[in-house]
């Protein structure tokens, strides 16, 4: 048996179950009254198993459990977890490389641009009224041999730097060269307007003009625009790093489960998942049901976003709570109103970095993922959180709810119905099934959904 670092919490009155149809089995019982200000962490009861069902292997740590009443409604949760940390600090990187990253500073123009008069189209540079000598060519990349005078015209490329003394462009397709020893008069079927085709100096841009704010994402075309300005590379924030510790002695590697062990889902699901939610995973960590060793790594990373799965309840070896006790973490979240995945939590480490504690169960971990390791991940690149609703479709089927929790429910969409979405089956705590079929989470508030209702679904980013 490990040693625990804390004493153990006693845990809450377990609560009964109930079933419906097409969601998890849920508690009816009220939450229990919160907690004194003295005792900061409230860690969740085990349920009691419904009768029916034959006694089956205990679950992961950080199963779904009934919550206390210090969990926050999910709508707050995801609110808190938005604003519970700041911006990463910007960093130059290169214009292929901004893509897809936020603008930590303004992009300002460095020149004029165009920086010269540069035609707009295949032909002739003239000045004056024709007809015109013709005395060579311009183009792109080159600059005329001289300032031309009146009646003189001169063949250039679009794109080309117009010669000092061009009044206009006559278009190729409107001119035509009578061949003579000195290069040939060209004579337009129609007069140019003055400056016609012609792109002159600062037209898009004058050098200092704001380009686009801080703030903003990278797109393809600003990465153009900023090459286009001057640009090699630009200021961008970060994509936050996040170190992954995969806890319990239960969990498997490889192979099917067996003896009482169960196969590990989260850890070959999470770094892809988060490196599509635009974060990159430094290492995946997997630790025992040993406190110390907890301590060790939540205390050695240096990751921007620190992410635990399992032992967010109140277990025997669930360790988290009394190891950010241990070592002075400020829990934000402990506990959320949300079915699967209400034991999840998110804590900022001595030095301001955020710690977020995923259920252990895999999907009460995908319901920890988009209530708060999302909006976490989006404000310290920088992104701006998502409006809620973010999504939103017309249920195909009715969802029953929870009396007082939100619930979370895989769904997929209708092809055949434009913005209607199908709860999907296999949607336990413990189950992937569901999700492997789904492209967002139905958010289903309390007391549930009838068909035809129109609720907010979460995307899931994959």
């Amino acid at each position: 048996m490990n040693p625990r670092p804390d004493p153990p919490v006693a845990p809450a009155v377990p609560a009964a179950s109930d079933r419906v149809p097409t969601v998890p089995a849920s508690s009816d019982v009220p939450p229990a009254a919160p907690a004194g200000p003295a005792a900061p962490v409230r860690p969740d009861a085990t349920p009691v198993a419904p009768a029916p069902p034959p006694p089956s292997p205990a679950p992961p740590r950080g199963a779904d459990t009934p919550h206390h009443g210090s969990a926050l409604p999910f709508p707050e949760a995801r609110r808190v977890a938005s604003g519970a940390v700041g911006v990463l600090a910007g960093r130059g990187v290169g214009l292929g490389e901004a893509v897809g990253r936020v603008l930590a500073r303004e992009l300002t123009a460095r020149t004029d641009l165009p920086a010269f008069d540069t035609s707009a189209m295949d032909g002739w540079a003239v000045a004056g009224a024709g007809p015109w000598r013709v005395r060579g060519q311009v183009l792109a990349g080159q600059r005329a041999a001289g300032a031309l005078g009146e009646g003189e015209a001169v063949r250039i490329a679009t794109g080309a730097a117009v010669p000092e003394g061009a009044t206009a462009v006559v278009r190729r397709e409107d001119g035509r060269v009578e061949p003579d020893a000195d290069g040939g008069t060209l004579h337009a079927g129609r007069p140019p307007r003055p400056g016609q085709d012609i792109r002159p100096r600062g037209q898009e841009c004058r050098a200092g003009d704001l380009l686009m704010a801080a703030g903003r994402m990278v797109t393809p075309a600003i990465a153009g625009l900023a090459a286009a300005a001057g640009y090699d590379e630009v200021a961008v924030v970060p994509r936050p790093e996040a170190d992954v510790l995969v806890l319990g002695d239960e969990l498997l590697r490889s192979g099917p489960p067996r003896d009482g062990r169960v196969r590990d889902a989260l850890g070959p699901l999470l770094p892809p998942w988060l490196a599509a939610l635009g974060a990159g995973v430094r290492q995946v960590r997997t630790v025992g049901d040993d406190a110390e060793a907890l301590r060790r790594a939540v205390t050695g990373s240096t990751a921007d976003v620190v992410v635990t799965t399992g032992g967010t309840a109140a277990g025997p070896v669930d360790f988290v709570h009394p190891v950010l006790r241990r070592i002075g973490a400020r829990l934000l979240v402990d506990g959320v109103a949300v079915r699967p995945g209400h034991p999840m939590l998110l804590a900022l480490l001595p030095d301001g970095r955020p710690l977020v504690g995923l259920p252990g169960n895999p999907l009460a971990a995908v319901a920890g993922v988009v209530t708060l390791l999302v909006p976490v991940l989006r404000a310290l690149a920088g992104r701006p959180a998502h409006p809620h609703p973010e999504h939103t479709a017309r249920l195909a089927e009715e969802v029953p709810g929870h009396r007082t929790d939100t619930r979370l429910v895989p769904v997929a969409s209708v092809p055949e119905h434009a913005g209607t979405a199908r709860p999907l089956g296999f949607h336990g705590p413990a189950m992937l099934r569901g999700l492997a079929a789904a492209d967002g989470m139905a958010v289903i508030p309390p007391g549930g959904a009838a068909a035809g209702a129109v609720v907010e679904v979460l995307r899931l980013g994959w």
